[in-house]
């Protein structure tokens, strides 16, 4: 049977047709391929208020998003340890045999501790680190302590009991604050300082004159929470936990003689004597002269493996974390802005990723 001119034609569009579908379906999703990714972490309380700050803009900014879920410096270690999420943070420089080979640091966070308290006082309380480390310490129990006195001349100091609030779970935070006391009085705090503070702790934390007096509490808002509900209490942690949670927070006392408050300002000085060393861990010098050092600024290192299938996402995310876009999107927070050759060190980490 002989074809008709419009059955030939219409064969033709069907054929047409479906050799066009056949290569649609072959080219790759340019959706797929440009989607988000949704980065996940985990660890450091320390890092959370920034982190939070800052989600807004980096999704912004890249079209990813990510998720932190905190948990304090250990769960961070703990799960970069078992290659969960896409990068972990930890206050302190994870030096245990268990880091996996291919995880390296990157110093992407700087902020000061602050040395918080419960009392009603005319102006603000001053403190050099001899006096923190009796107070933490067990030797010094009363706020009317001469040697509070001495660090706080013409104030009138309350004949009340400390109450001591520390970080009971595994802390970076704490590791920090008991290197401070360590490296500034080791004549009082003469233990190493270390992540876990009972472990620090120079005399015996168990004792019958701390009991009820000497407590702790997981997590930086868990201290700041209790200290904020208990009269005359001391605690540490970053110093946006102690806005958040109505708390004073001290002036300490550097190696210049000088009694500083725990600011951006201060932070960065004090972080500029430091050194670093080639895996991008940090070494404080709690001793520096500069005047307005604030001898508790601290980094939190973010945890991340080379070899992330999401190296990508995780390298613009560590980028807009260290770019000054993030610590001044809520100044209040005080967070410093990382410059100079800690900026160098931190791009040169993040390049390594997925390389």
């Amino acid at each position: 049977m002989k074809m008709t001119k419009k059955w030939i034609f219409a064969v033709l569009i069907l054929i047409a047709a479906i050799i066009a579908a056949l290569l649609f379906s072959a080219k790759p999703s340019s959706t797929k391929s440009n989607a988000s990714v949704n980065l996940t972490g985990a660890g450091s309380t320390f890092a959370i208020p920034l982190l939070d700050a800052c989600k807004a803009g980096y999704t912004t900014a890249t079209g990813n998003t990510f998720t932190y879920t905190g948990g304090g410096s250990g769960a961070g270690r703990t799960a970069s340890d078992k290659g969960i999420n896409d990068f972990n943070f930890s206050d302190t420089p994870h030096t245990a045999a268990t880091r996996l080979a291919t995880v390296i640091h990157v110093p992407v966070i700087a902020a000061p501790i602050a040395v918080m308290y419960k009392m009603d006082l005319a102006q603000p309380l001053k403190l050099s680190a001899a006096t923190i480390a009796g107070i933490f310490g067990g030797t010094i129990t009363k706020w009317n302590d001469p040697a509070i006195v001495s660090d706080n001349a013409g104030v009138s100091l309350p004949a009340k009991t400390i109450q001591v609030i520390y970080r009971s779970d595994a802390s970076g935070t704490s590791g920090n604050f008991t290197n401070f006391l360590h490296g500034m009085a080791p004549n009082i705090w003469t233990k190493l300082g270390s992540n876990d503070f009972k472990s620090s702790y120079p005399g015996d934390i168990q004792a019958s004159a701390n009991l009820g007096r000497v407590v702790g509490a997981a997590g930086s808002s868990g201290v700041a929470a209790l200290a904020a509900s208990t009269p005359d209490s001391i605690t540490y942690a970053e110093k946006s936990y102690a806005k958040a949670s109505g708390l004073s927070v001290a002036s300490i006392k550097n190696a210049a003689d000088n009694f500083q408050a725990p600011d951006a300002a201060g932070t960065s000085a004090f972080l500029g004597s430091a050194t670093v060393n080639a895996n991008g861990y940090l070494t404080f010098n709690y001793n520096t002269t500069t005047p307005n050092a604030y001898p508790l600024g601290i980094v939190s290192y973010a945890l991340v493996d080379t070899k992330s299938k999401n190296s990508a996402a995780i390298r613009s995310f560590l980028s807009y974390i260290v770019s000054s876009k993030c610590p001044t999107t809520n100044p209040s927070l005080e967070y410093a802005t990382i410059t100079g050759p800690l900026l160098t060190l931190d791009t040169t980490q993040i390049a390594k990723v997925g390389k």
